[in-house]
């Protein structure tokens, strides 16, 4: 990569880093497509500044013929306006040859969830007699029971959880933190991680997070680690879904969705920043509707 071009580059992620407050992996997936964006330019023998619309319409069926989805294409679309923008704003560039570029149409898929019965056999699979699998309960059922994000579950600290008010506080995106309630259930399974568990994983050891790497216990779990250890239990429970943590948080939404909880109060608690986002759930229950008709209507 040249040096102007991977300058601009820094310049930029430093600004949705730092100004936007993008969160860090957000940041890593930008700084992935615009190393792209660099390889492409040098292979044509130019830099990014100089292409034009064509150039990077090319780019685009380059991704697209390479089996790229059209949503991590439409990302990729997003962050190169952006970045051109970013030039233009900056009187690096007269204006930026990405304002047309138009992203894929995106596939009209919802999201994958677990019943309720998947989820009580998931949760029972952690072994409770052992430090490891006390925490393992506790990290399932907090999850499911908040509908947090991953990342948002694996960053937590000791003094971000009530139990005795039965809520914590988690930091979202853009460094966003809200408040959201826990169960009776999550609540007694954390207490006696923290009371059993995690002093056992620690040993002598200290962390600044709530949950803790079973092997050297000051490390923080990671969100890979958390990945390995659900696919673990989901191939126990034989769940033949290909289950990520992400599903336990669209369980989460729909089962409170399904037993009439309040769009907005879900929108709150999952901390999405437009009900549209949140509004895909009702797009399953209408789904599901429209299957239990067809089944048992005597004239569907």
């Amino acid at each position: 990569m040249a040096r102007s071009a991977a300058t601009r580059i820094d310049a930029y992620l430093t600004h949705l880093s730092s100004e936007r407050r993008l969160a860090a992996n957000s940041v890593e997936s930008y700084a992935r497509d615009l190393v792209l964006l660099a390889r492409f330019a040098a292979a044509r023998g130019t830099e990014p500044d100089v292409l034009q619309l064509p150039d990077l319409e090319a780019l685009v069926r380059d991704m697209m013929s390479e089996g790229r989805s059209p949503r991590s294409v439409a990302r990729a679309i997003a962050c190169y306006r952006g970045f051109f923008r970013f030039l233009v704003v900056n009187g690096e560039l007269p204006a930026s040859p990405a304002s047309d570029l138009r992203p894929p149409r995106a596939w009209k898929s919802l999201p994958r969830y677990l019943s309720v019965e998947e989820i009580d056999r998931l949760i029972a699979q952690p072994d409770t007699t052992t430090p490891r699998g006390i925490r393992d309960r506790a990290l399932i059922e907090l999850l499911y029971a908040t509908g947090m994000r991953v990342s948002e579950l694996v960053g937590l600290r000791p003094a971000d959880v009530n139990l005795e008010a039965s809520y914590l506080t988690c930091t979202g995106k853009g460094d966003k933190q809200r408040v959201v309630p826990i169960g009776d259930e999550a609540a007694a399974r954390v207490r006696t991680y923290i009371r059993d568990g995690r002093p056992a994983l620690l040993g002598r050891r200290t962390s600044p997070r709530l949950f803790v790497n079973a092997r050297g216990g000051g490390l923080g779990l990671s969100r890979v680690g958390f990945w390995k250890i659900l696919k673990g239990y989901a191939k126990l429970a034989h769940l033949t879904t290909r289950l990520s943590p992400h599903m336990l948080r669209h369980s989460f939404a729909t089962h409170l969705l399904e037993r009439g909880a309040d769009l907005r109060a879900i929108q709150m608690m999952l901390g999405h920043a437009d009900l549209s986002t949140t509004q895909i759930y009702t797009h399953i229950l209408e789904q599901r509707m429209r299957t239990i008709y067809d089944q048992f209507h005597p004239r569907a």
